[in-house]
C-alpha cells in the first residue's frame, strides 16, 4: 500500500514538473529559430507575404523566423508537415482556403486533419482579378457571359491548382452566371499566367500583384475583381458583384496557424505581435508591395471566418462535381 502511494506521489510530482516546464517554455518562447512553412512555391503571393511576416517577427522577438517552402498537392504537403509537428511554437503554417477549408471536401482521404491546428491570426487577403486575353471577342464581364452562353464549353479558365481560390472563384462564377466554362488546372501561378498570355486558356483569376502589370501593359484585360470591394491598387476595375452578381466574394486569405496543442500563451503572444505588425505603417507599406491588404483580428474572429467559409465551399465543390483521390 505504501509503495502504491509513493508511486502515485511520484507520478503527480512528474506531471507537475512537466506542466511547470511547459509553462516556463511558453513564457520564454521563442528561444530558438521558428519555421514558417509555406505550402506553395517560392515567389508565390503566400511566400512573399510569409517572408514579410517572418521579417517582422524576427525583429520583434530577436529570433530568426525561417520561411520553408513545402509546395505540392494543393497545399497538403506543407499542411501535413505542420499538423504532425510538435505543438511547441517552433513550427507554424501560413494557411489559406485550400489547406483549411477546400481540401476537406475535395479529397476523399487527407494526409492531415484541417481541424488539427490552433488558429493564430489572419494576416491579409489578396484581391484577385479575372483576366482575359485581348484577342477574345469581349471586353467586359457581361460581354464574356453572353459569349459563354452562346458558346457553351468553348471558354476555358486556368487556376493555380485544383481546389485553390482561383479554381473556386471560377466555379462560383459558373454557378452564379449559369455558364459552361472549362477548368484547366496548373501547378502554380508561374505556369498559369504564361498559359493565358500565350492563348492556351481564355481566362484566369490571378492575384492583383501579378495580374495588374499585365493589364496596365495592355497584354491582358481585367473583367472584374473577385472580392466584395474595389481595390485601392486598381479603383477603376469594378467588382464582379457590382456587375450583376451580388454575393460574389472570394479571394485568397493568409493566416498563421500552429499545430494542435500549442500552448495558449504562445498563440496569444503571436496574435498580439502579428496585430501589432499589421498596424505599423512601414510594415503595411511592405505588405502592399505584395498586393496584399492587411487584416488581423482575434483568434475567435479567425475561427469564425473559417467556420463561415466551410458550408459555402462545400456547396461549390459539390456543384463542380470535382473529387480528387
Amino acid at each position: 500500500m505504501r509503495f502504491t502511494v509513493i508511486r502515485a506521489c511520484l507520478a503527480i510530482a512528474a506531471l507537475t514538473a512537466s506542466s511547470l516546464s511547459l509553462a516556463q517554455n511558453a513564457h520564454n518562447w521563442p528561444t530558438q529559430p521558428v519555421r514558417i512553412v509555406v505550402p506553395f512555391q517560392a515567389g508565390s503571393a503566400t511566400d512573399l507575404i510569409s517572408r514579410q511576416i517572418g521579417f517582422g517577427l524576427s525583429k520583434e522577438y530577436g529570433q530568426t523566423f525561417i520561411v520553408e517552402n513545402r509546395p505540392g498537392a494543393a497545399a497538403m504537403i506543407g499542411s501535413e508537415a505542420v499538423a504532425r509537428a510538435p505543438g511547441d511554437g517552433y513550427s507554424l503554417l501560413m494557411s489559406g482556403p485550400a489547406s483549411m477549408v477546400t481540401n476537406r471536401f475535395l479529397y476523399k482521404k487527407l494526409s492531415y486533419d484541417p481541424d488539427a491546428f490552433e488558429k493564430v491570426a489572419v494576416v491579409a487577403i489578396t484581391p484577385n482579378i479575372l483576366l482575359s486575353s485581348p484577342s477574345l471577342p469581349f471586353k467586359t464581364l457581361p460581354e464574356m457571359v453572353a459569349y459563354a452562353k452562346a458558346n457553351p464549353g468553348k471558354l476555358t479558365y486556368a487556376s493555380f491548382g485544383a481546389g485553390t481560390t482561383s479554381h473556386m472563384a471560377g466555379e462560383m462564377l459558373k454557378a452564379l452566371a449559369g455558364i459552361d466554362i472549362v477548368h484547366v488546372p496548373y501547378k502554380g501561378a508561374s505556369e498559369a499566367i504564361p498559359a493565358l498570355l500565350s492563348g492556351q486558356v481564355s481566362m484566369y483569376f490571378d492575384t492583383i500583384m501579378t495580374g495588374l502589370p499585365h493589364v496596365k501593359s495592355g497584354k491582358l484585360r481585367a473583367l472584374g475583381m473577385s472580392n466584395s470591394k474595389r481595390s485601392a491598387m486598381a479603383p477603376d476595375i469594378p467588382t464582379i458583384a457590382e456587375q450583376g452578381y451580388p454575393g460574389f466574394d472570394i479571394a485568397p486569405w493568409y493566416g498563421i496557424v500552429a499545430p494542435k496543442g500549442t500552448p495558449p500563451e504562445i498563440v496569444s503572444k503571436l496574435n498580439v505581435s502579428i496585430n501589432k505588425l499589421l498596424k505599423e505603417t512601414s510594415f503595411r507599406e511592405r505588405l502592399a508591395t505584395t498586393g496584399a491588404e492587411p487584416r488581423g483580428g482575434s483568434v475567435a474572429e479567425f475561427n469564425a471566418m473559417v467556420s463561415a467559409e466551410i458550408p459555402r465551399t462545400e456547396k461549390l465543390v459539390k456543384q463542380s462535381g470535382l473529387s480528387m483521390q
